[in-house]
């Protein structure tokens, strides 16, 4: 029996969180407890599919440390093809990490289902068809 390698395993976990998330993501209409659960949900997804790149890149050599890092290479790496828009999660989730409030909220919710979910579906197919 072969040991699985450790992005494959945080692949898992990522795929478990991505279904949640998609599951938020395909709601119409939102509760303000609905946003702070697509919010979280979001900033859950994110981290665990830039460590799944961070250890993904690791396996083949590439040595990563913060998630900056890991979005820079697996964009160098054609893992992720909008480079631009993960910088931009990076940054919303530093803002949201900071600072709350319900404008901010809402404002988010518009950005995450129309352009961070579609980065981050892209990622998970990436490494969904590296698994199968």
């Amino acid at each position: 029996m072969t040991e699985e390698s450790r992005w494959i395993l945080r692949f898992k976990n990522f795929e478990k969180s991505y279904m949640f998330f998609k599951k938020i993501v395909d709601r119409e209409d939102f509760s303000n407890i609905e946003i702070a659960a697509l919010i979280k949900s979001f900033e859950f997804t994110y981290e665990i599919a830039w460590k799944t790149v961070k250890d993904y890149l690791e396996e083949q050599g590439l040595p990563i440390k913060f998630p900056r890092e890991a979005i820079k290479e697996g964009f160098r790496t054609e893992i992720i093809r909008d480079g631009q828009t993960w910088m931009q999660m990076l940054e919303k989730i530093n803002e949201l990490a900071h600072t709350y409030s319900e404008e901010i909220a809402d404002d988010s919710v518009d950005l995450i289902k129309n352009k961070f979910y579609p980065a981050i579906t892209q990622v998970y197919q990436y490494f969904k068809d590296r698994c199968e």
